[in-house]
Order: C-alpha cells, then structure tokens, then sequence
C-alpha cells in the first residue's frame, strides 16, 4: 500500500473536513462543486481514492478487533475499557453506544463506490490509464466493499445494501435496509465477476500482502460462502488458495513471525501499518501492560497458559505472556520475539499489521466445510496439519459433523486467538442448522461472565437477535426508512 498519499487527495481531504462531520452515515466524497469538477480527472485520482477507502479500513483496526473479540470467550475487560466497550462484552446494549455507528464502514463503502462509478470516466480524459489498470482498480474497490459489507452483516445482520455514490446533497440518503443474506449473495456476485481482475503482480511485499489480489479475493468468498452455509461454495475458494505455492503454512519455529514482522508467507490479506508514516495500528495501545483495556480472559489463560496447557508454539509468550499469577497481557500486538518479554519499541510499537486472512484460517475454512458434508477423512487431515505445526498432538474424532464443528472451532480459538474471529466463529456455529446448537453458543459465552451475571446473560443471548448490534439512535432519528433490530424495541 502507498505510504505517501497523493498531494490532490490531501487537498481534497481538507476541503471535506471543512465541509463535512465526520458523523454522516455517508460521506460526500469528493464534495460536489469546484473540488469535484477538478477531480477524477486522471488515473492518480482514482488511485488516491482507492488508497483513502484502504486507509479507511485500516484506521477501523481496533473496532475489527473490538467487535470480533469482546463478546467471545477469549478476552475480557481490564479496569480502564471504556464503558461502550465494557457495555459490549456484558451485553447491556443500548441504540446509543457509539460502538453502534456504522459510518465507519459506509464511509470506506462509498470510498469504493466512488471507484467503481468514476474510474471508466476518467480512462475517457487520461488515455495514458489503461482496461487492465481500470479494471485492476475497480477489482480492489469491489472487495473492499464486499468486506465491509461482511462486517456489516455479522454486526448488524440487515443494513442499508448502497451501491452507488453519494455525490451531492441532492441523493437520497434515506435507504432502507435489506436482509443481511440478500446482500451477501447481491456482493458474491460482484465478487465472483471481479476476481478475475485482481492483480498478483504488485510491485512490493506491503502490496502484494495489503492490497486486493485474487487469493484475497478468494479468502473472502470462502468466508462469505461459509457463513451462508454454501459449503461446496466455500471449498471451491479453499482449494484456490490451497493451490497457489505463493503461501505455506509457516514453521511452527516461525509461528510468530507472522505478527512481527508479518507479511508473512502465510499471509493473504493483511492491513498494512508503519508508524514511521503516521499509520499506527490501534492494537499496541489497547493491549500493552500499561492499557488495562483489554486482557486474555480465563478461557484464554487455560488454554495458553504453562501450568494450564500444552500449547508450545502458539501458547505463553507468544499468543499471552505472562505478568503476575493470573496476570496475562495478550503478546501477539505487542511482542517483538515469542519470549513473552521483549516488546516493540520506538517506530515498530505500533506498526503491527491488522491480519484479515491468512493460510490456517484458510485450512480450517474448509475443514469445516468439509466436515458439514460429512468428508470427514479430509477435514481431519487439515485439522491435524494446524495441530502439528502448532507443536500439538493430533485429534481423532467420529464421524459426526458436531465432533468436528466443536474440534474446529476450539482449534480455530486456539490458532487464531485475538484475532478478530472467535465472536464471528460463535456466531455462525450458533446460526447453523435453524440455530440447533444456540444452547452451545450460550454456554460458552456465560462461561466468561462472573456467576452473579451468567442467568441474566443468557437470557440475553437465547433471542437471536440478540447477537447483532442494534442500529444507533442517531441514525434511527435521521433516516426514518430504517426499522430498528427488534429486539432493542422496548
């Protein structure tokens, strides 16, 4: 990804703060009048944009984090969280918790919107920008809007489906929503289109691991296909990856290198940071010793722990580290070696890249999709190979798709923990079959709670529902086609 922003995207970035709150749900970009007039103009114009939307979705890193991880079982929350987040974790919701606004993501959505409607008019002005550069552009721009999609549907479940720009005042901003899995199916089908137009030939390792390319591309209809319980669907874009010799599983003597430095040979997909540009990753500051924001809960102490667990590679010092007994910080954002003590420093302290996709996450994909149309011998043969290189003893397990749903979730907290997954992973085990299993989604969640706290939690979590965010207040107020999550109607 570019480390220096063009200047016009610059100028133009100012003339939108003068104009503009950051608070709209969706951002004027470019503003009408003498900006736009003057813009889209050439190929860098695009290109400036397109380097804004991933800008954008980088600067969201510690939401990612927050809204993957704070309602699981792996982290709980130290005496300086703040109290939206805090609210999340003990599941007192309410429409105005800021962790409710989803401008953030609409903003890197019209970001790319803006790509996509724009940049076959500029290749009519610059004719030095070519079909396979347009095309390459507007490939990275359809996946960064199908994944800020994704997060929207596993967030909020039905959201406002806009696939055209807001380009002035005069648009209606006043969209309702659409059924989380309509729009998912609507983004596959750009996804499916665009895939072919994804570049693998960038220039630099940080492109090459921060910007869309087809194996990207492929990580996320894997992920979206496996949420819709399209399993064949998931396999199909499994294989893809699996297929291409540009990623391997790393060594687990090498585990940790995929956090520092990262873009590892492992990686897919990673958001690129480098303090040294002023692009500080959020995690260092909300997990360190001195953040008391964010710490592994007892689920996570058990199962990386020394005197819990046998978890050699992915375990104490490197996944957790250990301060005090019963004291833990989580080590993967923070740690510069696997010794649980030498932190980043200096420029590299928060220069952690944010890992959207990488190869396990890949395998264990689909193992559970093999598993849930009962190919059991190959999904325990990808659960094993994740086993191994972990330094742990395989598992052998019967041939039963909810042998292997518990197996591969337990591994998938244990191989990806902190992540920004297991929230996700929970979700969609307690989502499957008609909502079969939301008994177990339940009780691995109250687990986490204080006992004076489990009877009221899981009353929350038994309505469905109840798993997505509600919309914010301010939104509800400003755009009135918008029908509230039921079950925050009181």
């Amino acid at each position: 990804m570019k480390k220096i922003v063009n200047i016009r995207f610059v100028l133009l970035f100012f003339a939108m703060g003068i104009q503009f709150s950051c608070s709209n749900y969706l951002e004027l970009l470019p503003p009408s009048g003498l900006v736009r007039e003057e813009f889209w103009k050439t190929k860098s114009d695009v290109d400036a944009v397109l380097m804004g939307a991933y800008q954008a979705f980088a600067s969201m890193n510690g939401s990612l984090f927050t809204y993957g991880e704070a309602r699981g079982d792996m982290v709980k929350a130290d005496y300086s969280l703040g109290g939206n987040e805090r609210n999340l974790i003990e599941s007192n919701i309410y429409p105005d918790n800021g962790l409710c606004n989803w401008s953030g993501f609409y903003k890197v959505i019209n970001y790319c919107n803006d790509v996509i409607k724009n940049a076959p008019e500029v290749q009519k002005i610059d004719h030095t920008f070519t079909d396979f550069q347009k095309e390459g552009y507007l490939a990275e721009a359809h996946f960064l809007r199908g994944l800020s999609y994704f997060y929207l549907v596993r967030i909020f479940k039905d959201v406002p489906l806009v696939l055209s720009p807001s380009e002035n005042d005069g648009v209606d901003f006043y969209i309702p929503k659409t059924d989380g899995d309509v729009v998912l199916k609507e983004l596959l089908v750009h996804l499916n289109k665009y895939r072919a137009y994804a570049s693998d030939g960038y220039k630099t390792l940080a492109e090459v691991k921060g910007r869309a390319t087809k194996a990207s591309y492929d990580a996320l209809i894997a992920d979206i296909n496996l949420w819709l319980f399209d399993y064949n669907g998931c396999i199909e874009a499994c294989d893809r990856i699996m297929s291409n010799k540009d990623f391997v599983l790393m060594p687990g003597t090498r585990w940790f290198e995929m956090f520092y430095p990262g873009n590892s040979l492992e990686g897919i997909f990673e958001f690129q940071f480098n303090d040294k540009y002023s692009q500080k990753n959020s995690l260092y500051g909300m997990t360190n010793r001195n953040s008391h924001q964010y710490d592994p809960s007892q689920r996570a102490a058990e199962a990386f722990a020394r005197k819990y667990a046998v978890e050699l590679t992915r375990g104490e010092n490197a996944s957790i580290t250990k301060l005090a007994e019963d004291d833990y910080l989580i080590w993967k954002f923070i740690g510069l070696s696997p010794d649980g003590k030498t932190e980043r420093y200096g420029s590299v302290q928060n220069s952690c890249n944010w890992i959207v996709y990488r190869l396990a996450d890949v395998y264990l994909m689909k193992a559970e999709a093999l598993s849930q149309v009962s190919r059991f011998s190959e999904a325990s043969d990808l659960l094993n190979q994740i086993r191994l290189r972990g330094n742990v003893v395989p598992v052998v397990l019967g041939n039963s798709a909810i042998s292997y749903e518990d197996a591969i979730l337990d591994e998938r907290a244990l191989e990806l923990a902190f992540e920004g997954k297991r929230w996700f992973d929970l979700l969609r085990m307690g989502r499957r079959n008609n909502f079969a299993r939301k008994d177990k989604l339940v009780e691995l969640i109250i687990k986490n709670v204080p006992s004076t706290q489990k009877r009221i939690l899981s009353a929350k979590l038994t309505n469905p529902m109840g798993w997505y965010l509600p919309i914010a207040k301010s939104e509800m107020e400003r755009n009135k086609n918008l029908v509230q999550n039921p079950y925050y109607i009181y």
